[in-house]
């Protein structure tokens, strides 16, 4: 099965900024294929997530985060459904976040930041290493989403539930181009 690699921190505010597509063309003997400009690719070669995350690590500019994980875990998220039942309203988003290990807190869930008021992010639930959540867009969601890190005890990255679409379609659709 294919692996999915998400890059952390790239291409946010001007920092450690790179053009994924170049990447991905220059991993393509790994059939590795670019989502989006967030740093987040498909690799088609059988290898294991180590062997994944050396060889990103290589052809990337800078030093970065790598998180790597099966791409049947990815295809399981979106077969679960996991934001079914949740009312969309304009400018709410949903997002998963990848956490780079098994957690080392498990804070109960769900959850919502503030806690008192009107919220500006919800975690909805976790699944092994992934978080499920909501949030308003607002200034100071970024900072909420970077206290994730802290919430879990692990590092974390975070990609729209689009994109997570977008790679389960990848992955459905053959892993063609």
């Amino acid at each position: 099965m294919a692996l999915v690699v998400f890059l952390r921190g790239v291409n946010v505010g001007g920092h450690r900024t790179f053009r994924p597509t170049k990447l991905a063309e220059a991993l393509k003997h790994l059939g590795a294929i670019n989502i989006g400009a967030a740093g987040t690719l498909v690799i088609r070669q059988r290898m294991t997530q180590a062997q994944a995350r050396a060889e990103v690590a290589r052809k990337l500019p800078f030093v970065a985060e790598i998180v790597v994980c099966q791409g049947r875990d990815i295809t399981s998220l979106i077969s679960k459904s996991p934001f079914k039942g949740q009312s969309l309203r304009g400018g709410v988003v949903r997002f998963v976040s990848i956490l780079s290990q098994r957690p080392r807190l498990t804070p109960p869930t769900p959850m919502r930041f503030p806690s008192s008021g009107q919220w500006l992010m919800k975690i909805l639930a976790r699944r092994n290493r992934f978080v499920f959540g909501m949030y308003r867009r607002h200034m100071k969601v970024i900072g909420l989403l970077g206290a994730l890190d802290r919430l879990y005890g692990v590092s974390v990255t975070t990609r729209n539930w689009n994109t997570i679409a977008a790679i389960a379609g990848v992955l459905r659709n053959g892993l063609s181009d």
